[in-house]
């Protein structure tokens, strides 16, 4: 049996440890909060009081958190994985975080253990997830990267694997570009249809295959006409990424324009209290906009 240490238990890290318990996994999980995970020891799950705890017997330690700050700190703190880290284990960060810092941490679990470190942060979502279809972005040393992917193989339809450490956190950010980009600009399209007398929910049969189709598109246009706000994602963690997109478009002097606009959307998002939303919710600040649906 696969042994795995899952460090984060929220939408996107439950969704990886129920499909990793589905695919009769071991598996032993950390979250500080109390209520996370729940349903993975319902499903056979382990909760441990450590990351460090949860790591000491696996194989593989996958860590889905929010921050660089939450990592460094679940990997390399008092309890964190490094202390019981060696050359016969595996840290997978499917977290989505600054790439320059995650070059850094690789080098430094490295020469503090052995441990290897492969960055593999995701998209598709908790939907996803559960059904093992993610897409993965990979970075790390290619032995790593090959030990590492009978796991992922448990976890994606599709993985690439970009270059050192940090490669598959910079193309996260190439994603998440692009996606914030589709999300307003469904939100957007949804409430110009519905103001001009057409069912929304009609619009992705419409357009599919077309120049304008896209899985976002597919996924979220029905759902925003719906106004189905059951969370998938949240748009906090979107203004994260956009947020050290912004940093490293500053750092060397990539001008940005669009993603600069995109970004300030998402700060007024999460000013006005929709931070924990899934970006569906965006449909309320079309809505507020517009004077009501």
């Amino acid at each position: 049996m696969m042994r795995v240490a899952l460090i984060g238990a929220g939408v996107m890290g439950s969704a990886i440890g129920a499909r990793l318990l589905a695919q009769r996994c071991g598996l032993t999980f950390y979250d500080p909060a109390p209520a996370a995970g729940q349903e993975l020891l319902g499903s056979g799950a382990a909760r441990a009081a450590s990351p460090s705890e949860a790591a000491i017997d696996a194989h593989f330690v996958v860590t889905s958190l929010n921050s660089s700050d939450v990592v460094e700190s679940a990997v390399f703190g008092p309890d964190g994985v490094a202390r019981f880290g060696n050359t016969d284990r595996l840290l997978i960060d499917m977290s989505s975080i600054d790439p320059g810092r995650t070059a850094r941490m690789a080098e430094r679990l490295r020469s503090a253990c052995g441990m290897g470190w492969v960055d593999a942060p995701l998209s598709g979502g908790a939907p996803a997830a559960h059904t093992g279809s993610l897409t993965l972005m990979i970075g790390g040393d290619a032995a790593d990267v090959a030990a590492a992917d009978p796991l992922l193989a448990l976890l994606s339809r599709r993985r690439t694997h970009l270059g050192p450490a940090g490669a598959g956190q910079t193309v996260k950010l190439v994603n998440q570009i692009l996606c914030a980009a589709n999300f307003l600009s469904v939100a957007e399209a949804v409430r110009f249809a519905e103001a001009n007398g057409i069912d929304a929910t009609r619009i992705p049969e419409a357009l599919a295959g077309g120049r304008a189709d896209s899985r976002i598109l597919q996924e979220y246009m029905e759902k925003m006409a719906q106004r189905d706000y059951s969370p998938t994602g949240r748009i906090d963690n979107m203004l994260k990424d956009l947020e050290t997109v912004q940093a490293s478009s500053m750092a060397n002097r990539t001008p940005m324009p669009l993603t600069g606009l995109i970004t300030d959307l998402h700060r007024m998002a999460v000013a006005g209290g929709l931070g924990p939303a899934d970006s569906a919710e965006y449909m309320r600040v079309f809505d507020l906009g517009s004077g009501g649906r």
